[in-house]
């Protein structure tokens, strides 16, 4: 069963507006969002970061938008994001800090996405985000015995204009589509008829 679009909306980041995510499904996240986000994407590595988006292992249509930079330190790391969330044509900038965000560096993120009208996630380590972010997300892998699961638990702590909130999903990470799931024992049970 596909998700209805009023559900996938609850997933959408406000646009002109920089967001977090935390946790260790925090890039599963952010892929999530760059299928979702038309236009060039923008991935700001530390120059120190062990990892990087693979091209070939990415969501289809993610790999020929994405634009990776890899500042050597904090400082250029906080200016390069600044200057991608200036930049109009980019869909959404993607960043890793190393160091907790400051409110002064949020405040300077949020005015940098209302001008280049984009959007921003910052992928944070836990309780390094800023108060000036718009939405902070924990992103979390849901164990699971079944070799082809994707299972994931994306919560809502932080949110400025809506509810918070926690969903489960499946999200096989090549595509929007998705699929909520019940948490167990609360499952919908169909109604036995009376005889």
């Amino acid at each position: 069963m596909r998700v209805e679009p009023a559900l996938g909306d609850a997933f959408s980041l406000l646009r002109w507006r920089v967001h977090e995510a935390e946790g260790r499904g925090r890039r599963a996240f952010a892929l999530f969002q760059a299928v979702r986000h038309p236009g060039p994407l923008v991935w700001i590595l530390p120059s120190h970061a062990p990892e990087t988006p693979m091209l070939r292992g990415l969501p289809q249509g993610v790999g020929e938008r994405l634009h990776v930079f890899r500042p050597v330190g904090e400082v250029d790391l906080l200016w390069c994001v600044e200057e991608a969330l200036r930049a109009a044509p980019v869909g959404l900038v993607i960043a890793e800090p190393s160091h907790p965000l400051s409110l002064t560096a949020g405040r300077r993120f949020q005015l940098a996405a209302e001008a280049g009208r984009t959007t921003g996630l910052m992928l944070i380590h836990q309780d390094a985000g800023s108060n000036a972010t718009e939405t902070r997300w924990n992103c979390e892998p849901i164990p699971s015995t079944a070799a082809d699961s994707t299972l994931h638990r994306w919560r809502l702590n932080k949110n400025k204009k809506r509810t918070l909130d926690c969903w489960g999903l499946n999200w096989n990470g090549t595509s929007s589509a998705f699929h909520m799931v019940s948490e167990a024992g609360k499952r919908h049970q169909p109604a036995v008829e009376a005889r």
